[in-house]
């Protein structure tokens, strides 16, 4: 038999923390779908480990030491909900995209960050097979110097005015991409 629905959930964030291509094979479904992928790079929305480990990836970029400490786990059924915090150290670009094309880029702050967040998984055959989420962004983008607006903001005008943030946005898709087609290194066959 598989891995409990809890250990899948919680495998799912190890996955992004660390970019483990072959435990993304063990707790991913093929079909996953991701519905929070909308502002990431293009290939956290494949389908399937490829798009979990690109989301991993992507995160990875902005913040060093990311982890996701679970405080409460819930499931019933083929349904987990599952209560963290996103925490790390925001020393890379956060960039955010729009249909792939680059929205907004957030230069490293350096700061700590610790989101709370609640996921809703679904699961089939002993995997996730989607993800959703509810997340505390106001109190990320407070932590981060944006809301209320501080000197961040124009740290971010510079960065989109000087070509920082497209360049950043290129380099982190690619990066997501890269991490993407490591699934296929692990897929059983």
């Amino acid at each position: 038999m598989g891995m409990s629905p809890g250990d899948a959930a919680r495998g799912l964030f190890t996955v992004l923390a660390t970019g483990d291509a072959a435990l993304a094979e063990a707790v991913v479904h093929e079909d996953f779908t991701n519905r929070e992928a909308v502002v990431s790079p293009a290939a956290c929305s494949l389908p399937g480990p490829a798009g979990a480990l690109a989301s991993g990836a992507w995160l990875r970029s902005a913040f060093s030491d990311l982890s996701f400490p679970v405080t409460d786990l819930v499931h019933d059924g083929d349904q987990v909900w599952i209560r963290l915090h996103m925490r790390g150290r925001h020393t890379g670009p956060f960039v955010h995209y729009r249909d792939g094309e680059l929205l907004q880029a957030i230069p490293p702050t350096g700061d700590e960050i610790d989101s709370e967040q609640v996921h809703v998984l679904h699961l089939r055959d002993g995997k996730v097979v989607r993800h959703e989420a509810v997340r505390d962004d106001l109190a990320l983008l407070g932590q981060l110097g944006i809301f209320p607006p501080g000197p961040t903001v124009q740290r971010i005008a510079d960065w989109h005015a000087d070509g920082r943030a497209a360049r950043a946005a290129e380099t982190i898709a690619e990066a997501a991409a890269r991490a993407a087609a490591t699934a296929h290194d692990h897929a059983p066959g």
